[in-house]
């Protein structure tokens, strides 16, 4: 605020009779010599009531006076501000409107602070007034509402450790586990609230996955996010087997089983919001470690082109699942977003007059009007034994979840000669080394290049966050790792860390992908037993760009970090 402004406050505060002349000065000779606000000032002395004083302001400055008591703040505008700094400044982010952020302050004479949120929200601000104490209660309401849950709810659990102290069991007295117990304490509220809420608070930060792991003296738990696991919380040992034993309900697994691994799923409704949750359950020596994969079927519906793949190998891929028979392979490592890329394929490829069948190992996503078939090695139903028996319904599309044998390929290949689009994965570092896995399987090479339509190899790369994003100066070390040509004067971006994206400089991730499009002379070379290097030359001088060139454009374009573009990605 301009010093105008400063002035017509004090006129304001002479004219009114809240307060003396001599009260006033008094409060002004106290700001001059020892600093600080006036209007604190005032109120510490108690020369004016803390409501009046909002009143005055609102009234010369010409700023709308807020009932905080009374208004109600969407979450995800709280977020906008990090707890730290509303707590610093005394303030409370209230709504937003197109580049607009409404800020609820008790002093809207202090600029340093706009200044600063205007810089961290890259909102611009539009200023209001309430009272101190409203402001401190919405804050104390508003942010780390979970947090307090969270603390609460573990209070609960530990309370009966603060007068007995722990004692690990040994290694035999530990496979002996109390299962009626452990179903009983399962079901008491504190280990269902603690449950619900590390579901809750995973959704919340984004989590792909929630690890569950048994340690010496604890329980620890930790989130997946941006392909980073991060810890969250700790639980006491002695609720161990009471959460694992939820868990386990939740899933529909046997809770008297302790001993092999367990597979297991459940679904949420958050805010309308449906995500499904697949479960493995691994015995350790500490306990049953368990991992649960969020599988959010709204992915699913964003499309391909929302995925964050560059526009060429895009159209390269959307170009492949035209075809009306063939085979389409994805290959990556685990954790590369196969599955993604492939339901989103299938989910546009969805219409009335396709029969689209799957075979998964496990069902990862359910969509609607899709046939889909899980695998049982219990009873020998192999994706080899259920792929024979989907080719008997006369499938117009066929998704295998996995190519692992040989027996599996050879069919496959077969069935996409014989008229059906075939989508299945792989996993190879790259695009060229699936043709070379295939024939190494034992299908033979004219199989491979007759059914072979296109190879995507995929990765995914974690996007700078957009809110503490800067430029930086990548070292020549780095570059010369690259090995890559670098323009001139190009400028690369990288995140300074924020409380945004937790200090990692990261904030979500998007896809990288190499299209191999199979052509004639590829074709030739694979009957001729070429190698995937030699594939590959071929590939790139007839333009096919790499998953380190795909990635590298997007460093260019100030999306991703050159580390991160060498993280992901093998020379070439």
């Amino acid at each position: 605020m301009t010093t105008s402004l400063k002035k017509r406050l004090l006129e304001v505060l002479k004219d009114s009779n809240l307060l003396s002349k001599e009260q006033l000065a008094e409060a002004m000779e106290i700001q001059k010599t020892q600093g600080g606000n006036l209007g604190t000032i005032m109120l510490k002395k108690g020369f004016i009531k803390e409501k009046d004083l909002a009143i005055l302001l609102s009234s010369s400055l010409n700023l709308p006076l807020l009932n905080l008591s009374r208004f109600s703040i969407d979450p995800e505008v709280v977020r906008l501000i990090p707890e730290r700094i509303a707590k610093q400044y005394h303030v409370i982010p209230v709504s937003k409107m197109g580049s607009n952020l409404t800020l609820c302050m008790s002093d809207p004479l202090n600029i340093f602070a706009i200044d600063d949120i205007k810089i961290l929200t890259s909102y611009n601000i539009d200023p209001v007034i309430s009272t101190d104490k409203e402001i401190a209660d919405a804050i104390h309401n508003y942010y780390g509402a979970e947090s307090r849950q969270l603390a609460q709810i573990l209070k609960e659990v530990k309370e009966a450790d603060e007068n007995e102290p722990l004692e690990i069991a040994s290694a035999q007295e530990r496979d002996v586990i109390d299962i009626q117990e452990a179903a009983k304490q399962s079901k008491v509220a504190p280990i269902v609230k603690v449950v619900n809420l590390m579901v809750t608070e995973a959704l919340e930060s984004r989590a792909s996955d929630i690890h569950v792991e048994p340690q010496e003296n604890n329980l620890r738990i930790r989130y997946r996010i941006d392909g980073a696991l991060r810890e969250a919380f700790s639980l006491p040992k002695k609720d161990q087997n009471a959460i694992i034993t939820r868990l386990k309900i939740m899933s529909g697994l046997d809770i008297t089983e302790w001993r092999v691994p367990q597979d297991g799923r459940f679904r949420i409704r958050m805010r309308d919001r449906e995500v499904d949750f697949r479960v493995s359950i691994l015995p350790t020596n500490h306990g049953g470690k368990i991992v649960m994969r969020a599988l959010d079927k709204s992915s699913l519906n964003v499309g391909l082109d929302k995925l964050g793949y560059l526009p060429e190998p895009l159209k390269i891929l959307e170009r492949a699942i035209t075809k009306p028979y063939g085979m389409i392979l994805i290959t990556g490592p685990t954790g590369s977003g196969k599955s993604t890329t492939l339901y989103s394929v299938i989910t546009r490829l969805n219409t009335s007059e396709k029969n689209i069948v799957t075979i998964e190992d496990p069902v990862e996503y359910q969509v609607e009007g899709i046939t889909q078939i899980q695998v049982n090695p219990g009873i020998e139903f192999t994706f080899a034994k259920g792929l024979r028996s989907i080719l008997r319904q006369t499938p117009d599309i066929v998704l295998i979840g996995e190519i692992r044998d040989f027996e599996t390929a050879d069919i496959a290949i077969k069935a996409s000669l014989t008229g059906q689009l075939l989508f299945s994965t792989l996993h190879t570092n790259d695009a060229c080394g699936a043709i070379t896995r295939l024939i190494d399987m034992g299908v033979e090479p004219f199989l491979v290049a007759s059914s072979l339509i296109a190879v995507a190899a995929q990765r995914l790369c974690r996007k700078i966050c957009e809110n503490c994003k800067e430029p930086y100066e990548v070292t020549p070390t780095v570059l010369k790792r690259l090995d890559i040509k670098t323009p001139k004067d190009v400028v690369f971006y990288h995140g300074k860390g924020c409380n945004k994206c937790n200090n990692t400089g990261y904030l979500g991730r998007m896809g990288t992908l190499e299209v191999l499009l199979v052509d004639d002379a590829i074709r030739d070379m694979v009957v001729k037993g070429k190698s995937s290097d030699e594939i590959k030359e071929y590939a790139v001088s007839r333009g096919m760009k790499t998953l380190r060139q795909n990635a590298f454009q997007k460093a260019l374009a100030g999306l991703t970090t050159i580390e991160e573009v060498l993280r992901i990605t093998t020379e070439g």
